[in-house]
């Protein structure tokens, strides 16, 4: 079983709680890994270390820092295949969306690098003579950031790159299902040469390590990923500091009577049961046109009925696991709702006979907008089907729900594609393809109970850096704005 400690100023240390936790490899329930359960006194030292650090790093050359940058690129390159192998038994994701991880991460650190050379402010004429305006970026200080498990290599590279190459320094906080791939991260970004204290690590719980990283008063700024509830708890607690939070969704695909239907199912399989429904961009949600319910229905249930689970390093798998017993139960829980509303259950709704947080992938037909399996974010592998009879009531189905992440539309009306693309309430609308495929050189984040802020893109920069204003008055008297 694999150790891990604590990082915190450039070492890798125990816990002063003397207590450790187990993850567990989600394909066969054994255990992973055993790791450090820190604690608020931890989370102080993190801190401190950032603290420390952070003047001379935020007085590198953004160059420079990018250097280090391009470093951890050609290292998690190198060690791509170990990684999405580490990934697939702490997650239980499939091997090759576990390197579609990792080479995530290595593109979201690429395009960060490149912004050192750039991080742009912008001119503009002042309204006196002799005087020049001018904006730049400077970091937050320190920040902290909380990732989920889904991701555990790229999200925590998602808020890593653009905090470092902006100057600040990190504590992060990662999930404890998986913060064996954390730790792996941690490793790279030392072995890359980055300077003591610019990030550190702490694991352990929410309530012990979270919510002091969230009420740290040494901390400028917080990015985090997860649930609503959590969400609302940070906007709460977390005072006067920068935040930054995805908080998941209820994603839809539309299907119009003129669609592609293979197109469709293909966009349907990969949005709803690509990393078990597992993904804040998860479909979980099929509105199609009354004309072509049937058969899209017929295509979509042959295809979910072969869909074959089992061990994400066994190349004939299609489904992995869930993350744990309680996301099983979750699953379940759902099943028997969309049953109580009068749902019509195609196939699924329970688990896989086999060792393993296996859940049978699920579909739903003949769902009405407001049930709860259409409402509410299941995060497992269930489906719902939608009827409607026009655009008109595709978007507004689609918009009917709190959340406003991702969304998609299979069309060959550009008529449908325009007028979805402008008025679907999410940050993120597809045409022709499935609500997941997001590049890291566009930005990344929702709308309503999703959450604000953006990740990943131009909008990452922002997201850790703040707007400076310089002004220079050369005209050697005292000028005044708006009066002279």
């Amino acid at each position: 079983m694999r150790e891990g400690k604590l990082y915190i100023g450039g070492k890798f240390v125990n816990s002063s709680s003397r207590k450790k936790f187990i993850s567990l490899n989600p394909a066969n329930e054994r255990p992973f890994g055993r790791y450090q359960l820190g604690n608020k006194n931890d989370v102080d030292k993190a801190v401190q270390a950032a603290k420390k650090a952070l003047p001379l790093w935020k007085k590198t050359p953004a160059p420079k820092r990018a250097e280090i940058l391009f470093e951890v690129v050609r290292l998690l390159k190198k060690h791509k295949e170990r990684l999405a192998k580490l990934e697939v038994l702490e997650m239980g994701k499939v091997y090759s969306e576990a390197t579609g991880d990792v080479q995530e991460a290595i593109d979201v650190f690429e395009y960060m690098a490149g912004e050192g050379r750039r991080l742009f402010g912008y001119t503009t004429p002042s309204e006196l003579k002799n005087k020049f305006c001018m904006t730049i970026r400077i970091p937050l200080g320190v920040v902290g950031l909380i990732t989920p498990w889904n991701f555990p290599i790229a999200i925590p590279a998602w808020k890593l790159a653009p905090a470092l190459i902006c100057g600040n320094t990190c504590v992060l906080k990662p999930s404890s299902d998986t913060p064996g791939n954390a730790i792996e991260l941690i490793k790279i970004l030392e072995e890359a040469g980055l300077p003591k204290g610019v990030v550190n690590l702490v694991t352990g719980s929410a309530k012990d390590v979270g919510e002091p990283i969230v009420k740290h008063s040494g901390i400028q700024g917080l990015s985090f990923t997860g649930s609503v509830e959590t969400g609302k708890f940070i906007v709460a607690n977390a005072g006067l500091k920068k935040v930054g939070l995805e908080l998941g969704g209820k994603n839809a695909i539309i299907v119009m009577e003129d669609a592609d239907l293979n197109l469709a199912v293909d966009g349907i399989v990969w949005g709803g049961f690509g990393t078990t429904g597992q993904r804040c961009t998860a479909a979980s949600r099929v509105i199609v046109h009354k004309k072509v319910k049937k058969e899209l229905e017929e295509r979509l249930l042959r295809r979910v009925k072969r869909l074959r689970l089992g061990s994400g390093l066994k190349r004939s798998t299609d489904v992995g696991p869930l993350i744990n017993e309680k996301a099983v139960e979750k699953s379940e829980y759902y099943t028997q709702v969309g049953k109580k509303q009068r749902a019509k259950l195609l196939c699924g709704g329970e688990r896989a006979d086999m060792k393993g947080f296996f859940f049978k992938p699920t579909l739903f037909t003949n769902v009405k907008p407001k049930m709860r399996i259409a409402q509410e974010e299941i995060f497992g592998p269930v489906v719902s089907l939608i009827p409607v009879s026009g655009i008109g009531q595709a978007i507004r189905v689609c918009n009917g729900v709190s959340y406003g992440l991702s969304s998609a539309i299979y069309t060959k009306d550009i008529k449908n594609a325009m007028i979805a693309a402008q008025e679907i309430e999410t940050g993120l609308t597809y045409i022709n393809s499935s609500t997941i495929g997001s590049e890291v050189h566009l930005p990344f984040g929702g709308v309503k109970d999703t959450g604000n802020g953006r990740e990943a893109g131009i909008e990452g920069i922002h997201e850790f850096s703040e707007t400076k204003v310089i002004y220079i008055d050369y005209s050697g008297k005292l000028q005044k704005a708006q009066i002279d």
